[in-house]
């Protein structure tokens, strides 16, 4: 594995904005295609602990599934187990380099983490 993945949708512009800029500046990096492979606990849990947020960070909000489920006043506990079910809520992309990560939104906050 390198040291940096993103958490990637290749429908969604803004995961291929990131793998732009990170191809331009010859990053190699892992894409991870969370909607073929859905994260696990202990991945989101990371994910959470290099970005010192709280689920609601990587939850998107305009999802049908968000009120379907009571997301806006689930625990952190419950979004993420969401989010192993429903991984199309996750908020994307993520970047995850050297223990950091963030939602690169809008792409260019990729530069900020490397």
């Amino acid at each position: 594995m390198t040291a940096t993945t993103v958490w990637f949708n290749p429908n969604c512009s803004k995961c291929r904005a990131v793998r732009e800029i990170l191809t331009e500046r010859g990053v190699e990096a892992d894409y991870r295609h969370y909607l073929e492979t859905p994260p696990t606990l202990e991945e989101l849990a990371r994910v959470l602990e290099g970005m010192d947020g709280t689920a609601q960070n990587i939850l998107r909000s305009k999802e049908a599934a968000y009120g379907e489920l009571g997301l806006a006043e689930a625990t952190d506990g419950e979004c993420l187990q969401a989010l192993t079910a429903h991984p199309e809520l996750l908020n994307r992309p993520i970047l995850e380099h050297e223990g950091k990560s963030i939602v690169a939104r809008p792409a260019e906050l990729a530069l900020d983490l490397l």
